[in-house]
């Protein structure tokens, strides 16, 4: 699910916030794919995609450019101010 909402974003299908809200509305989740990546950072993302696709060989498991290019750009979700949602102003672990 989470690739899958990455490529809508990086294929301009819909906005991050957007892809949320359908996936909390219709699936009652409390939290949607990209605030989850958020939260656990992208950087860990590109870890699991590059896993989870040298042992599986699937495609839908390799890593989308998206996430190389935030990662490469700092933006890594919560614990860097900005991802696929900016933060800068929230505090975040007493900061």
């Amino acid at each position: 699910m989470h690739n899958g909402a990455i490529r809508m974003v990086e294929s301009g299908v819909a906005a991050p916030a957007n892809i949320d809200r359908a996936i909390k509305t219709a699936y009652g989740h409390a939290m949607g794919p990209l605030e989850w990546l958020d939260l656990v950072g992208l950087d860990t993302q590109q870890r699991l995609c590059r896993t989870f696709h040298e042992i599986t060989n699937d495609p839908e498991l390799a890593c989308p450019k998206l996430v190389h290019v935030m990662v490469a750009a700092g933006w890594l979700g919560k614990k860097t101010g900005r991802g696929f949602y900016d933060y800068a102003d929230t505090k975040t672990f007493g900061a």
